[in-house]
């Protein structure tokens, strides 16, 4: 696969992650659902934290996110220019490098820009480049909005310790960033030696 379309990729997810974050931000309030079907939801919520809504705790914990992410993505910018140049890596690796960065990159605009350009969207519909915005630069929260509660029921009594407690399948919420970075990584997981036969 050439850099180009490799970039490609890159480009066209990152497009379609943040036209997809901006359109819930400035058409949904903090919280608010919408069904689409009774096993999938639009569901707005922000978070501070990494992919799937995993946090950092502590006071910094937001800024070290911030800064790995922008420390990060330069090293898999480097990693999908070297696969691509070296010739002989296979398109496998190439795509599931290109969706990780697509997906670094989407949700590090979230974290660095959108504490500056929104305003808050608690109870009202978000402005975009709002002269009163929530936080500051690389403070920004990451927003989510795709939730597929496929199922939910008890855990049966005799279960220790989980027994009779309610449980829904699948309760996270996250985004097409989230989704990218979780397909590349699955591409080097399941195709392991598809993906790295040339270089060894």
């Amino acid at each position: 696969m050439s850099l180009r379309n490799a970039y490609l990729i890159v480009f066209i997810l990152l497009l379609v992650d943040q036209f997809s974050k901006i359109y819930i931000k400035t058409n949904f309030i903090l919280g608010q659902e919408v069904e689409v079907f009774s096993w999938f939801k639009i569901h707005f919520v922000e978070n501070e934290g990494m992919a799937w809504g995993t946090e950092i705790p502590g006071t910094y914990g937001k800024l070290i996110l911030s800064l790995f992410r922008l420390l990060v993505v330069p090293v898999i910018g480097y990693w999908l220019w070297d696969s691509v140049e070296r010739k002989h890596s296979s398109n496998y690796l190439v795509v599931a490098i290109s969706l990780i960065l697509a997906g670094a990159l989407g949700n590090i605009i979230d974290s660095v820009f959108y504490g500056v350009i929104f305003d808050d969207s608690s109870y009202q519909l978000a402005t975009l480049f709002s002269d009163k915005p929530y936080g500051t630069w690389l403070y920004g929260k990451v927003v989510d909005m795709f939730y597929f509660p496929l199922f939910e029921g008890n855990w049966p009594e005799w279960i220790p310790v989980i027994g009779g407690q309610h449980f829904k399948f699948f309760n996270a919420i996250f985004n097409i960033a989230d989704v990218a970075i979780s397909t590349g990584v699955g591409i080097l997981i399941v195709f392991n030696k598809k993906a790295f036969h040339h270089e060894h």
